[in-house]
Order: structure tokens, then C-alpha cells, then sequence
């Protein structure tokens, strides 16, 4: 490879990491939702996997079937975090495609 391909390679590599870690930073700053139940149980993250508010109506509470409400809030949050996935999976994967990247890297 000639010095000039090299350069030039180099630059585009910088180009993309920026613009990486701009679509990156984006993602964090997302707010994803899910609830459960009905709407009796919502959890709010941000896309750094940060649970960042949970919701649960008073009428779900029953002392009598703590399990519920435990199964509910497991429920979405668990979907809340796939959503991030999904969402991080999607918007960093234009990056590497065509790329043999080691996966795990975001």
C-alpha cells in the first residue's frame, strides 16, 4: 500500500469513529419505556441501561401476591433493556457491517 492509501484510510477510520461516537452518544441520551400488566407497571431507562424512573399503580400492590408485582417489574424492565439493544444494535451495526469485528464491542 502506497503512503498516500494510508493516509487516506486513516483519515476516512477517524471520519467513522466520529461519527461512532456521535450516533453513540445519541443513543445514551434516548429515553426507552415499557410497561407491564396493563400500564400497572412502567419502567423508564435511558439508553446507557440506566433505569431512570419505575411506576407502579397503587391497585397492582397487593400484599397477598407480592410475586406479581415482582413478575411485572421483571417484565419490563427486562423488555426495556432489549429495547436498548435492539435500538444499540441497529444503529451502531451501519457501522460494522461488512467489517470482521470482533463482536462485544459496544
Amino acid at each position: 500500500m502506497k503512503g498516500g492509501n494510508m493516509g487516506n484510510m486513516m483519515k476516512q477510520m477517524q471520519k467513522m469513529q466520529k461519527k461512532m461516537m456521535k450516533a453513540q452518544d445519541e443513543l445514551h441520551e434516548m429515553t426507552f419505556e415499557s410497561s407491564a400488566g396493563g400500564g400497572m407497571v412502567t419502567v423508564v431507562a435511558n439508553g446507557k441501561k440506566e433505569i431512570t424512573d419505575i411506576q407502579i399503580k397503587e391497585e397492582v400492590v397487593d400484599p397477598d401476591d407480592v410475586e406479581m408485582l415482582q413478575d411485572l417489574i421483571l417484565t419490563a424492565t427486562n423488555d426495556v433493556i432489549k429495547q436498548i439493544d435492539d435500538k444499540t444494535n441497529e444503529t451502531m451495526g451501519q457501522f460494522t457491517k461488512g467489517m470482521n469485528m470482533p463482536g462485544g464491542m459496544f
